[in-house]
């Protein structure tokens, strides 16, 4: 049975449950991102300079940003941040999921697995062709969890800087 976003109205695993944020959930992201700068180690991404409500609410509210949380007892313990790509060689949309951790002493429980899973109701759910994600060659565990749940590509990841630059 699904939620009204497409995503197994049963989203949860032993002691935890997943959902997606909504507008209203701002304590709910605020931890996500508090957790997301633990995980990788950037906490000043995360966290130097949060975002005030009305921000957050509006990118909540937005149905094409998923934001889903693991939780227990109102404590996020993971959670997972994809946007939907609209594409134009056909009429299809792609997901990038672009953040997701769990709490370190989390781990190994399926709590990953569950977001994902949850993810791919909703990309279902919304007409999505597919979920794509990105994951740093030396982090084994991401990797063993992608390679699991999906296939494998190889490709270079390029940040381009922003603005106008002179050509060399």
């Amino acid at each position: 049975m699904g939620s009204e976003d497409g995503a197994p109205k049963d989203g949860s695993g032993p002691g935890f449950a997943v959902r997606r944020l909504g507008p209203g959930d701002i304590p709910s992201m605020r931890a996500l991102n508090a957790l997301f700068g633990r995980a990788f180690a950037e906490p000043d991404t995360y966290g130097a300079a949060p975002p005030d409500d009305a921000y957050l609410a509006d990118r909540l509210a937005k149905a094409h940003v998923a934001v889903l949380v693991a939780e227990r007892d109102g404590a996020v313990l993971g959670g997972l941040v994809a946007y939907e790509l609209d594409k134009f060689e056909r009429a299809r949309r792609e997901i990038y999921l672009y953040d997701l951790a769990v709490e370190a002493e989390h781990r190994r429980r399926g709590i990953a697995t569950a977001l994902i899973r949850h993810l791919q109701a909703h990309a279902a759910h919304r007409g999505a062709w597919v979920v794509f994600v990105q994951a740093d060659p030396g982090d084994g565990p991401a990797l063993a969890l992608y390679d699991r749940l999906g296939t494998r590509e190889e490709v270079l990841h390029f940040d381009l800087p922003v603005g106008a630059r002179p050509l060399p």
